[in-house]
């Protein structure tokens, strides 16, 4: 049998994509890449340097200039890779809640998604990949082998984060959570540069009333029935 050797996995935010990216790459033995961690990385050297995120010619201009690296996961702490930004570990510096406030922002900027893309379309490419962010089926990868769009309501979403910044000890509300998703939403689905949406030849999978294993079983038909 074979089984697509590049797979696209798009969703709105907290919809899971990370958790069923990294599970089925390692299913499969497939490079495992999160594209939205360059978008995380390129708002974190804007909060770095003290550049406004609102600035969209400064912030293309720090996007097509540094350099960011995504690799095996080097440290046994929670992480599914590493990122390096200039050289530097950020992992968990662009998990932060001022990257997360201000992320969607410069995802809209079309120099910044354009340089981006360059180096997400190059990796795919090579194939033997499951690449997950917002735009990989209708823009870096309109060619992918397997499209999947997970989806599940802002309910749950909100609901599955707020157990996760629990369960870290992270204070935060439930409320403040789900205003935050839906503001993201709204966002990336409105924005003009490769807005928030299923590609046409997508398979959307609805997440809400299974468990990680069940996302991924599901996913698992999905590639066998590729």
């Amino acid at each position: 049998m074979t089984i697509p050797r590049t797979i696209a996995i798009d969703g709105p935010a907290a919809s899971g994509k990370s958790t069923l990216g990294e599970r089925l790459a390692r299913r499969l033995g497939y490079l495992y890449f999160d594209t939205g961690v360059m978008y995380r990385a390129v708002t974190l050297k804007a909060l770095q340097t003290g550049t406004d995120v609102y600035d969209e010619p400064r912030v293309t201009r720090l996007a097509e200039i540094i350099v960011i690296d995504v690799r095996q996961a080097s440290v046994n702490d929670g992480r599914m890779y590493d990122v390096f930004l200039d050289g530097v570990d950020v992992t968990w510096e662009i998990r932060s809640a001022p990257v997360a406030a201000n992320v969607s922002v410069v995802s809209t900027y079309a120099g910044v998604r354009k340089a981006m893309t360059e180096q997400q379309r190059r990796i795919g490419l090579q194939g033997n990949v499951v690449m997950v962010g917002r735009d990989i089926g209708t823009v870096v990868l309109p060619d992918a082998d397997l499209k999947i769009y997970l989806d599940a309501s802002a309910e749950e979403r909100a609901r599955r984060r707020f157990v996760e910044e629990q369960a870290r000890g992270i204070p935060t509300s439930y409320e403040d959570i789900l205003d935050n998703v839906r503001t993201r939403d709204k966002i990336d689905s409105s924005r003009e540069v490769a807005p928030l949406r299923p590609a046409e030849d997508a398979i959307i999978l609805n997440s809400d009333h299974l468990d990680a294993d069940g996302v991924l079983e599901a996913a698992i038909r999905l590639v066998e029935a590729a």
